[in-house]
């Protein structure tokens, strides 16, 4: 009789990561099948569709239910501004990487206000690149010091809005909010400000809930609006 051998019956072996399902919209066609090329070199990413506008970014996002949308904002037709806000008004909760060649304050804040939860530009690495993607897919956010400072800019060139009020933070809250504009994870704040990792996290929950905010992109771009980290 031939034995048959179950893939993961030993209890003792590791899991194998799981990998990140990922739709790609930019209007490129080479620019697309560079990344797709690039993330597939990077190991653990699946380009399970790609788009060349923002309303087929949409329709792959709702046909092939994504971990991360790795989206360009500037493409003709539906651009990807157009997609974010349709995302967040149907209620699809996909992780929104912005990965675009423009530097545009006005464009940060209205892809972060219509729900990205990360921005990039065109210049990073392979490795940045599939580890913002990696951090999205993970449920975490990811917030450049560079992404703040134009952020900064923006907001100090708009309008207050007359619906958020301050949030009243501890002094230690405050110091984890500036670090996590800095893009700073968990482990990095805790060992700058020399603090337990739970303890970081827990003061993280606290600025979230205080602030209203569903994420740390969302926190710091409230905090911005506030004057918290004026």
């Amino acid at each position: 009789m031939t034995g048959v051998v179950s893939v993961g019956a030993d209890a003792g072996a590791a899991e194998a990561p799981q990998r990140v399902r990922l739709v790609l919209a930019d209007d490129q066609t080479l620019v697309r099948h560079g990344i797709r090329s690039l993330l597939e070199i990077a190991g653990g990413i699946d380009v399970v569709a790609e788009a060349d506008d923002g309303a087929a970014a949409v329709a792959a996002v709702l046909e092939h239910e994504p971990d991360v949308l790795l989206l360009d904002l500037r493409m003709p037709g539906r651009d990807g501004i157009w997609a974010l806000e349709t995302l967040q008004a149907n209620g699809l909760d996909v992780a929104v990487l912005v990965l675009t060649t423009f530097d545009d304050d006005a464009l940060v804040l209205r892809a972060l206000q219509a729900g990205a939860r990360g921005y990039l530009l065109k210049d990073v690495t392979l490795e940045q690149l599939a580890g913002a993607v990696r951090t999205l897919a993970d449920g975490a956010t990811l917030v450049q010091p560079a992404v703040t400072a134009r952020l900064l800019r923006a907001v100090r060139s708009g309008p207050a809005p007359a619906d958020v009020a301050p949030a009243d933070l501890t002094e230690r809250e405050r110091e984890v909010l500036r670090l996590m504009a800095q893009g700073w994870s968990n482990r990095e704040i805790a060992d700058a400000l020399y603090l337990a990792e739970g303890t970081v996290k827990n003061h993280v929950s606290n600025v979230l809930l205080k602030l209203g905010a569903k994420d740390r992109t969302r926190a710091v771009l409230l905090a911005l609006q506030t004057g918290l980290l004026a």
